[in-house]
C-alpha cells in the first residue's frame, strides 16, 4: 500500500478527493516519463527554512548547521536590527516568541505596543535592545504544541548574528567541500525606517561587503516590500526575490495588491526588479493538488519560482496528504514534493530539509 492509500485509507471522509489526487499524480507522472520537466533537468534547490525548524528552534546555529548537514543548498535566516545597528537572525523583530524574554524580570520595562504593517502587536522589540543584551537571552521553540520534541532544547541556544550565520557557512563549506548559500529576509524594513530611523538596507549591504559576500556567491535576497527590493535592485546585483502570500492585502507600494502582482502583467512588473517570485504553495495549487497557472505565467514573464513553507507535518499538509488526524505526525512528504516536481518549481522552503531531500532522490530514481 502506497501513501496515498494509506491516507485514503485514514481519512474515508475524504475518498473522493484522494481519488481525484490519485488520477492527477498518475497523469503528471505518466507525463514527466515521457517529456522530463525542468525539475528534473535540474534539481530543485532546497532551501532550509530558518534550518531544520522541525527538528531544532528555529533560527539557531543548531538548526543552520543540521540543515546543511542534511543537504540543504541554502540557510534562510530572518534578519532583524539591535538597538545598536547589529543584523541578527530571528522569525520577527517580536521577541517573545522565540526566545526567554518574557520570563526575564530585567527587561519587563521594555514590553511595548507597536503598529507594525497595519497591525497592533505587543511584546519585545529587537530594536529595543543591545547586541549585548540580546546576548543574555536563549532561543526557544515557537510552536511546541506541534513540534514538542523541540523544547527540548529550549534554553541552549544564543541568537545568533548575521556574521556568525557566515562565518558558519564558510566553515561548514570547508568541511564538506561544497557551496552553501545564504538567503536572507528583511523583516519589516519600512517600519524600522519609519520608526526608528534604521535603514536595513544600508546595513545589510555594508555587512555583506565588510564578511566579503559579493554578488558572484550563492545569494538570494528576500521581501515582501516592493520598494526594498526595487532600492536592492539598483545599488546591487544580488538575486532578489519578491515573496507573494495568497492574502490580497496590500504591499508597501500605493494601490498594489499582492493578487494583482501575481497576474501576467504583474509578474511582468515584477521581473523589472527582481530574479524570483517567492510563493506560497497555496498559489501553486487549487484543491486536491490541481496545478494553478502562476509558475508557468511566473517563467514567462522571466522570473524563476520558488515555493514557500514545506512543513512535513500534518498541520500543515493538505488534506489528501494527511498521514493521520495528529497534526504532529508526518505526513507525505513525498507526495507534495512530487506535486512541486510537476509544477516545475525551482527552489522549495522546507523545515525538513533531509526529508525533502530524500523524496527528491526516491522521485528521480523513479523516473529513470
Amino acid at each position: 500500500m502506497n501513501m496515498l492509500q494509506r491516507n485514503t485509507a485514514r481519512l474515508p471522509n475524504q475518498r473522493l478527493r484522494s481519488l481525484i489526487f490519485g488520477i492527477f499524480t498518475i497523469l503528471a507522472l505518466a507525463f514527466t516519463a515521457i517529456k522530463p520537466t525542468q525539475a528534473q533537468e535540474s534539481e530543485i534547490l532546497v532551501i532550509a527554512h530558518r534550518g531544520v525548524s522541525a527538528e531544532r528552534p528555529e533560527h539557531t546555529l543548531a538548526a543552520y548547521e543540521l540543515a546543511i548537514d542534511q543537504g540543504a543548498d541554502y540557510i534562510e535566516p530572518d534578519l532583524v536590527v539591535t538597538k545598536d545597528l547589529k543584523l541578527i537572525s530571528r522569525h520577527e523583530n517580536e521577541l517573545s516568541g522565540t526566545t526567554d524574554v518574557a520570563s526575564r524580570e530585567e527587561f519587563e520595562d521594555r514590553r511595548r505596543d507597536k503598529m507594525i504593517d497595519g497591525q497592533r502587536v505587543a511584546g519585545w522589540f529587537a530594536e529595543d535592545f543591545t547586541l549585548a543584551e540580546i546576548r543574555t537571552l536563549r532561543a526557544k521553540e515557537r510552536i511546541p504544541r506541534i513540534r514538542p520534541a523541540n523544547a527540548r532544547f529550549n534554553g541552549l541556544y544564543q541568537v545568533p548574528t548575521l556574521e556568525e550565520i557566515v562565518r558558519l557557512v564558510r566553515a561548514k563549506e570547508e568541511e564538506t567541500g561544497r557551496r552553501i548559500g545564504l538567503y536572507p529576509e528583511l523583516k519589516h524594513p519600512n517600519f524600522l525606517l519609519q520608526e526608528a530611523g534604521i535603514d536595513m538596507v544600508d546595513l545589510l549591504l555594508r555587512e555583506l561587503r565588510d564578511l566579503g559576500v559579493t554578488e558572484v556567491d550563492p545569494v538570494f535576497i528576500q521581501s515582501f516590500e516592493v520598494g526594498v527590493l526595487q532600492r536592492l535592485h539598483k545599488r546591487s546585483d544580488f538575486k532578489l526575490v519578491q515573496l507573494v502570500k495568497p492574502e490580497d492585502g496590500p504591499a508597501d507600494e500605493p494601490n498594489m495588491y499582492y493578487a494583482d502582482m501575481v497576474t501576467r502583467s504583474g509578474l511582468e512588473a515584477v521581473a523589472e526588479y527582481a530574479d524570483v517570485i517567492g510563493a506560497s504553495i497555496q498559489m501553486l495549487f487549487g484543491p486536491d493538488g490541481i496545478p494553478l497557472p502562476l509558475p508557468e505565467d511566473a517563467r514567462a514573464a522571466g522570473l524563476m519560482v520558488h515555493a514557500w513553507t514545506l512543513r512535513p507535518e500534518n498541520a500543515f499538509l493538505p488534506p489528501v496528504l494527511k498521514s493521520s488526524n495528529d497534526d504532529r505526525e508526518i505526513g507525505d512528504v513525498l507526495g507534495m514534493v512530487n506535486l512541486l516536481k510537476v509544477q516545475n518549481v525551482d527552489g522549495v522552503f522546507t523545515d525538513s530539509p533531509g526529508l525533502v531531500r530524500g523524496a527528491l532522490s526516491e522521485l528521480s530514481s523513479s523516473t529513470r
